[in-house]
C-alpha cells in the first residue's frame, strides 16, 4: 500500500420496511450474502458458518428464519456500479475551463506533520463563481456560516437556519442524481418514500450530539463540510467549496498537497495540507469540483451501505474509496445512528 493510502484521510421515529436502515460492522443486518472482504470485523457470507469467521447475529439474521433478506443488503458490484451512474449524472459540477489550481509543492509522508508552507501562492487560482448561483450550490453556501467551529460550545439553531438547511434538502432532492440515489434505497427496502428519506437526511446529517462537554455541538454536516476546530486541530472539513470561500478570504492558507487523482475532469480528489486561522489539518481529503449534491449523496449512499468500513466506488473508470464512520453515542428515531464524519481516501 502507498503511503499516501494510509495518510487520506431531536430524532424522528420512521417506519422502514427492513429495521435499522444501516447495519453496524459487527452486525449482519442487512448484509447477509455479502461477498467476503478481509476489511470487515465479522462475516456474513454464506460460508462464514464453515470457516468461523460469522458475526455473532448471522444465525438470527441469515437464518432460514432470519428477517435480513439478502435483497436489502447492497453488494461491492452495485455500489461500483451505482458510484458510475451518480458520477455520470452530477450535471451540476464544475468544468474544467471552471476552475484553475495550483497544487505546487507535493509532499512526502514525512513531510504532512510538519507544519510547513511549501507552497507560497494560495490553491486556487481561479473558480467561475456562477457556479455557486446554481441552486444547490447558492443553498450549500448558506449553510456554511451557521456554525461554531469550536467543538464543547453548544450549538444554537434558529428559524432562519432551520429553514436553510430545509432549502437545502430540497432543492438537492430535485437533482436527478440525489432521484436516482432515493430510487435505489427504496429499491432495497431501505426507504418507502421520499419524504421519509428526506426526513432521516434531515436526522443523520443535521442532527446534533455532543464532541465534547456534553454540549450539542456537532453535527455530520458541520463536521464533513464546514471543519471544526478540536484540541488545537480542525477537524473534518472535507470541502472544496469552503476551502476557496475561506482561502479568498485570506483565512486560509494551503501548504502542500500529498495526493492528486488521476481525474482529468472534475470531480477530482486532492489531499492537502492547510492553515486555518492558524490551526492546521495535517492530512485532509476533497473532492474537488463535484456538485453539492455529489459529495452529499455519496456520502450518504457509503454511510447507509458501509458504515464504519471502507466503501469501494468507481467514478470515470477509477477506482476509489469513502470512508464514513457513524456516532456511537447517541442515535435518534429508534437507534438509527448519527454521521460523524466521511470522508474520499484511496482505492
Amino acid at each position: 500500500m502507498e503511503p499516501w493510502m494510509l495518510l487520506l484521510g431531536a430524532g424522528i421515529a420512521l417506519g422502514c420496511v427492513s429495521g435499522h436502515l444501516y447495519t453496524a460492522p459487527d452486525s449482519c443486518e442487512g448484509r447477509c450474502g455479502e461477498p467476503f472482504s478481509e476489511e470487515d470485523e465479522c462475516h456474513c457470507h454464506p460460508g462464514c458458518e464453515a470457516e468461523h469467521n460469522c458475526c455473532e447475529d448471522h444465525e438470527r439474521h441469515c437464518g432460514p428464519d432470519g428477517f435480513s433478506s439478502s435483497s436489502a443488503s447492497i453488494s461491492e458490484q452495485e455500489l461500483l456500479e451505482l458510484s458510475e451512474q451518480l458520477y455520470r449524472l452530477d450535471h451540476n459540477k464544475a468544468r474544467p475551463s471552471d476552475i484553475a489550481l495550483n497544487p505546487q509543492h507535493l509532499a512526502g509522508p514525512d513531510e504532512t506533520g510538519d507544519k510547513q508552507d511549501r507552497s507560497p501562492q494560495p490553491l486556487y487560482k481561479y473558480v467561475n463563481e456562477e457556479l455557486f448561483s446554481k441552486p444547490t450550490y447558492a443553498s450549500f453556501i448558506k449553510l456554511l456560516d451557521n456554525y461554531q467551529r469550536a467543538t464543547g460550545r453548544e450549538e444554537e439553531v434558529t428559524a432562519e437556519e432551520l429553514r436553510e438547511q430545509e432549502r437545502f434538502l430540497e432543492e438537492v432532492m430535485e437533482t436527478e442524481l440525489m432521484k436516482k440515489l432515493f430510487v435505489f434505497l427504496r429499491g432495497k427496502n431501505r426507504y418507502s418514500s421520499e419524504q421519509e428519506f428526506l426526513q432521516d437526511l434531515t436526522q443523520m446529517w443535521f442532527g446534533l450530539y455532543s464532541r465534547g462537554d456534553g454540549e450539542r455541538d456537532s453535527s455530520g454536516f458541520e463536521h464533513v463540510f464546514s471543519g471544526e476546530v478540536k484540541k488545537g486541530k480542525v477537524s473534518g472539513f472535507h470541502n472544496w467549496i469552503r476551502f476557496y470561500l475561506l482561502e479568498k478570504q485570506g483565512v486560509l492558507n494551503y501548504f502542500s498537497h500529498n495526493f492528486d487523482g488521476p481525474w482529468d475532469t472534475y470531480p477530482d480528489v486532492l489531499g492537502l495540507q492547510f492553515s486555518w486561522d492558524g490551526f492546521y489539518k495535517e492530512v485532509g481529503s476533497a473532492f474537488i469540483g463535484c456538485s453539492p449534491e455529489f459529495e452529499f449523496g455519496l456520502y450518504t449512499l457509503c454511510f447507509l451501505a458501509r458504515p464504519g468500513r471502507a466503501c469501494h466506488l468507481s467514478l470515470g473508470g477509477h477506482r476509489l474509496s469513502v470512508q464514513t464512520y457513524p456516532w456511537t453515542k447517541a442515535t435518534y428515531g429508534g437507534g438509527r445512528r448519527f454521521i460523524a464524519t466521511a470522508y474520499v481516501m484511496s482505492p
